[in-house]
């Protein structure tokens, strides 16, 4: 929380699809390439779990 009611909210970095890259630095750019991944890792294991939960309904229901 900021100290003073004027002060701008810290801002936690994102990113957005089709953004400029423009300004960013080398090690910006490997950040979010690292942020990235690990996004990618956990929608991969949440596709996993939900398919296993969707073949164990479909195989209870055969």
């Amino acid at each position: 929380m900021p100290l003073f009611d004027d002060e701008p909210p810290i801002r936690k970095t994102v990113h957005e699809i089709g953004q400029d890259l423009s300004l960013l630095s080398v090690a910006e750019l490997d950040e979010r390439i690292e942020i990235l991944h690990a996004e990618i890792e956990r929608l991969k294991i949440d596709r996993d779990r939900k398919g296993d939960s969707k073949a164990a309904a479909e195989a209870l229901f055969r």
